[in-house]
């Protein structure tokens, strides 16, 4: 069975850190793409961080300089660093792993379900 499996989510202050972890089972992880998503109440779901097989990062605007995607073949996972977090980060992330083209389009595959972030004081 194809999974992806969040952890790490919480409530954490303003300036704060977190770091979220997706553990991939079932299927040849490594040569999948690796991103991570989030979707905050009354809001659409935005990409904030993507990662390639060879691991090349890219990011949103709205967390550059702040977050860190990173990816361990060996485990399995993709991590995201979240540093200097700030209320409107709150939401709930997902990662997922799919196919990255020549174009950088990204294609999710396979989604976790997501685990809560919430930032408050």
């Amino acid at each position: 069975q194809v999974q992806l499996v969040e952890s790490g989510g919480g409530l954490v202050q303003p300036g704060g850190s977190l770091r979220l972890s997706c553990l991939a089972s079932g299927f040849f992880f490594h040569l999948y793409s690796g991103a991570w998503h989030r979707q905050a109440p009354g809001k659409q779901r935005e990409v904030i961080a993507r990662i390639t097989t060879n691991g090349k990062q890219t990011y949103a605007d709205s967390v550059k300089g702040r977050f860190t995607i990173s990816r361990d073949n060996a485990k399995n996972t993709v991590d995201l660093q979240l540093d200097n977090l700030k209320p409107e980060d709150s939401a709930v992330y997902s990662c997922s792993a799919g196919a990255t083209d020549l174009n950088d389009y990204y294609d999710p595959g396979y989604w976790g379900q997501g685990t809560q972030v919430t930032v408050s004081s």
